[in-house]
């Protein structure tokens, strides 16, 4: 039997019948579609979703790159085993789609892209928004999508859809392959009709496997920790995909070895478990620094190892340190020429656990003895930077985060991705829960923060999310605000003000540059951003969009508009501008070295002191073979 629909709605009743399962739970694979419509999508899909309201819900979004950010943080949210699909209209609301993909594939987060395309049938050539290159007749500006796509395709006859959806699904449910998924819609191909079999309509479940290792590689990896005496394990953010929280902290409780974590594995263990000792890395904790130091096992789950958590090659400095990777992706299983362990991180940290117990391996007391005490030390740091003596000063943006993190328990969610946050957060947070801490930094795109939070909200309705936010990053992207009123979605954001680029412009003090070009102030004579701050209100701002706006002025002021925001049933800003004496926030300095380069020659003095420093951190630098 056959259904005679548009490609547009049979697509849509396709997408409606995807579920995937892991551990006998079964969900639906596309939870809702965002669209933003113009000439290129309005007839096909916008017709579409209109006529399938009932089983394709719909978002409307104000930003095409946000509506991205808003679905990757579902995805998120949802241990990449549901998310939301994105369509927009071709030219500059297909190719705004492209930072957000980046995002998603670098941080291997399933979504669905669907932006309209030039006509297939090419009856008027160019049409609007149409890009022509003299060598290339099937090119259009979707193929910028091309390369930030986990899978791509175009759709020009409507039968080439069934494949292509199925290949499509089958990528965004792959734990290994997973990232965004481009199908560019031609706009005549949409509309077109076709007699679709009904088998494609049928509902069809994907089951997200749990490989678990190989026997040989689970022996050798058994091998290695049982040798080691200064084992150190780096979670990352393959444990939370996994849902492998429990598992790590058996794993730690039974061998005694230590848990860091990476910005998107960061409370794989709460920060009250014996064995968590922090972020690990460049913006990480100095107990984590010690360890990795002197670590002569380095036990990887579900990390990529990117600069920050290796501290641009220079952290493990121990001269015979191995390394050993748990990772579903053999990709990221060889990385630092280790040995692999490659199945899904839940899976391969039990039989770990298991044939070690049988052993009855533990790391030596010593070891355990130190780090507990290093543990502890770094406690009473942040319990410093969060204190705050006069409860009628302008609080620093350390005490901001502490205040928060005294109001809030387990199952608030607080969202957060560029500028001097994360560093502060991932050495200071007190995570309580697996899924507290929603730090985007495989990309730290600026202006993630409301529209994922928004995307994490609608994943979790019933807990309190926080979109953390500074005055540089609202000013990128405060489109969804208007999103979060018109659905009543009640996010709360923190935005605070500090003037300009703050991280940047400390990195740019470090390596000579002066913080030029990175504060929010008028210029000075002397062609710098130097001068008086700017008169711009961001809580107006906020304000003017449909946010309820709590203003904080002091460190009471804070506490008593947060605990207020947190009670609000509505959209939520707490607004409070923070101490800029205080160069960046008033956390302790990095614990680890980043390579970022700095000018081989120039004529003034900071830029070459800054040299200098750079040279003396090069010769720590080493490829791990």
């Amino acid at each position: 039997m056959t259904t005679r629909l548009t490609v547009a709605q049979a697509l849509v009743r396709f997408l409606a019948a995807q579920y995937t399962e892991r551990d006998g739970v079964r969900q639906r694979l596309i939870g809702a579609t965002w669209g933003i419509f113009g000439h290129g999508n309005v007839a096909g899909l916008g017709q579409a979703l209109l006529e399938h309201r009932e089983s394709m819900p719909y978002h409307q979004g104000r930003n095409e790159q946000a509506m991205v950010h808003a679905a990757v943080g579902y995805a998120r949210q949802s241990n990449r085993l549901s998310t939301h699909a994105v369509t927009t209209s071709i030219g500059p609301g297909a190719t705004n789609l492209v930072t957000g993909a980046a995002l998603a594939t670098v941080n291997h987060l399933p979504v669905l892209l669907l932006p309209g395309d030039v006509f297939a049938t090419r009856p008027a050539d160019p049409v609007l928004q149409q890009l022509e290159l003299p060598c290339a007749g099937d090119v259009s500006v979707n193929d910028t999508l091309r390369p930030v796509s986990r899978y791509f395709d175009r759709i020009t006859r409507p039968e080439a859809l069934i494949p292509s959806a199925l290949a499509a699904v089958r990528v965004l449910t792959d734990p290994v392959d997973t990232g965004a998924v481009t199908l560019a819609l031609p706009q005549d191909v949409q509309v077109e009709a076709y007699d679709w079999p009904e088998e494609f309509f049928a509902d069809r479940v994907w089951t997200v496997r749990r490989p678990g290792a190989d026997p040989a590689e689970l022996a050798e990896a058994v091998r290695v920790i049982r040798e080691a005496r200064r084992p150190l394990v780096v979670a990352g953010g393959g444990v939370h995909h996994s849902r492998a929280e429990d598992a790590l902290a058996e794993f730690a409780a039974a061998t005694g070895i230590p848990v860091a974590s990476t910005q998107a594995g960061k409370g794989s263990l709460p920060y009250d478990h014996p064995q968590d000792v922090g972020g690990i890395g460049h913006t990480g904790t100095h107990t984590a620094g010690e360890l990795a130091r002197a670590a002569d096992l380095v036990i990887g789950v579900g990390t990529r190892y990117t600069d920050f958590t290796t501290a641009s090659g220079t952290l493990f400095e121990d001269p015979g340190v191995r390394f050993l990777n748990l990772n579903i992706a053999p990709f990221d299983g060889h990385k630092l020429a280790g040995l692999p362990l490659v199945a899904d991180a839940r899976s391969g940290l039990g039989e770990l656990t298991e044939a070690l117990g049988m052993h009855g391996y533990r790391v030596p007391e010593a070891l355990v003895a130190g780090y507990t005490g290093g543990k502890a030390r770094w406690e009473a740091r942040v319990d410093a930077c969060f204190a705050a003596e006069d409860p009628d000063a302008v609080p620093t943006q350390t005490q901001v985060i502490g205040a928060l993190d005294a109001l809030v328990d387990a199952s608030d969610i607080i969202v957060n991705a560029a500028g001097s946050l994360p560093g502060d957060l991932h050495k200071l947070w007190r995570t309580r829960a697996r899924d507290q801490y929603h730090l985007e930094y495989g990309y730290s795109c600026m202006g993630y923060e409301i529209p994922a939070a928004l995307g994490v909200k609608l994943a979790a309705p019933e807990r309190n999310v926080w979109a953390l936010v500074g005055d540089g990053t609202y000013l990128m992207m405060p489109t969804e605000i208007v999103t979060a009123v018109q659905e009543g979605v009640a996010i709360k954001m923190v935005l605070i003000q500090n003037h300009g680029y703050a991280s940047i412009g400390g990195l740019s003090e470090s390596v000579g540059a002066e913080r030029f070009g990175t504060a929010y102030r008028y210029p000075a004579g002397d062609g710098t951003l130097t001068g008086p701050p700017l008169p711009v209100d961001l809580a107006a701002n906020a304000a003017s969009l449909g946010m309820r706006v709590l203003r904080a002025r002091t460190v009471f002021e804070l506490r008593e508009a947060l605990a207020g925001a947190r009670a609000a049933d509505t959209p939520t800003c707490v607004y409070v501008e923070t101490e800029t004496s205080d160069s960046v926030s008033g956390a302790p300095a990095a614990a680890a070295w980043w390579d970022v380069p700095v000018a081989e020659t120039a004529t003034r003095p900071s830029a070459v002191k800054a040299r200098e420093l750079y040279e003396r951190h090069l010769p720590a630098r080493r490829r791990h073979l």
